[in-house]
Parts: structure tokens; sequence; C-alpha cells
């Protein structure tokens, strides 16, 4: 709570225990006096309120977690240059533009790109990300410990502690890992439907190329 908060609350209290103190002291209960406790009453439990409200108004922000993996990049082989750089741009943006830590695209039972903090573990979509294709609709893990099935995005990143799943119609998904718990905000959720369609357009314009081919690594990006 702000101190500007505190005090304000610490104020309502006072107020409130002087007029309770001085309807207890007093001798007799004349109505000039019953109109002045309503009031003092009142302005206690306003001053409180307002308290209450500053400190929903100025929410404390959450602390990143010290996420484990390797900062790198890995991109599948064989995909052409158009759709190398469309993962590449897409990749960095939410990387530097928003609380994203870990960024993975999965698409037609292979792993296109990992990149930010990874890891070697294999992927494989689990329940969530069904769901997700099942819906075609972005599902956003604001506290992965709240999801009995988080445990699918320990091979993006063990212990992530938001989680973003975008579906790529029926054949893949976006999936966008956070720093901290509620980092991601609408606008995150927004730009990342909007990128999931461009690229979608992209990798079933391509159809005939079967990107099945062995990653190539690089670490440092």
């Amino acid at each position: 709570m702000p101190g500007s908060a505190r005090l304000c609350l610490f104020s309502g209290l006072l107020v409130l225990g002087l007029a309770v103190f001085n309807a207890l002291s007093a001798d007799t209960f004349p109505p000039a006096l019953q109109r002045a406790e309503v009031l003092a009453g009142m302005a206690g439990v306003g001053l409180m309120l307002v308290a209450v409200l500053w400190t929903r108004a100025v929410p404390r922000n959450p602390e990143a977690v010290n996420l484990e993996g390797e900062q790198g990049l890995v991109i599948a082989e064989g995909l052409t240059d158009e759709l190398r750089t469309e993962l590449a741009w897409g990749s960095h943006q939410f990387l530097t533009a928003t609380s994203a830590a870990s960024f993975l695209v999965y698409w037609d039972d292979v792993v296109l790109i990992r990149r930010g903090l990874i890891t070697d573990s294999t992927f494989q979509p689990g329940e969530i990300c069904r769901r997700s294709k099942n819906r075609q609709e972005l599902i956003s893990l604001v506290k992965t410990a709240l999801y009995p099935g988080r445990a699918e995005f320990d091979a993006v990143l063990p212990g992530l502690p938001a989680v973003m799943v975008q579906p790529l119609g029926e054949r893949g998904w976006i999936v966008l890992g956070g720093w901290s718990e509620r980092c991601f905000t609408r606008a995150d959720e927004r730009w990342l439907t909007g990128w999931a369609e461009r690229l979608k357009t992209q990798l079933e314009r391509i159809g005939s190329d079967d990107p099945k081919m062995d990653p190539v690594h690089q670490t440092g990006t």
C-alpha cells in the first residue's frame, strides 16, 4: 500500500475511533450529537474507502521470476528466406516489445523456431494447446501455478509464470512465455492474434514444402 493510502487509512480509523469514543463518553445523546456522530462515521468510512481504492489504482507489479534456460535461437532448416525472415522478425518483436522470455512456433509436428530463453527438451502440445485449437482462440494463462496442465510448457521453459497460447489454424501454435505473472497486456494478446494470422497465411501458402529437418542452433541471440 502506498504511503499516501496508508495515511488516508489511519486518518479514517482515527476519525471513526474518536467518533465512537465521543458517543460512549457522552452523558446525553441529543439530536445534534447524533447528527455529528453520523457525519463523523461517514467521514471515517469514506477515508478508509479512499485508501482501498487508492491501493487498487496503483497495484503492485509482480516480480520477475529467475528462469533457468539458455539464451539462444533455433530455426528449422529448409525454410524459405521469406519465412525465416518473418519468424526472426516476429520473435524479435515479441521478445523486445513485450514481457516475453521465451518464444516458440510449432507447425505440422515440427518446432520451426525457439528464441529467447530456451531448452533442448522436445515440445509436445498438450491439453491446453488442444483446447486453444478446438476453440480457435488465444488462451492466456496469467498465473500458470493455478492450472494443473501447465507441465506441458516445461519443454518450452521450466517454471514459466505466465503463458500465452495462440493457435495457427488446425496445424500449429505459437507459445509465448512471460517473465512474471500477469505480465501480458490486452495489447500483447491482440498483437499476437494478428501476427498469427499473418504467419499462418505464409505457412499455408508454402504448403508443399516439408520443414521436417534438423534444426540449426545459434546461441546468444
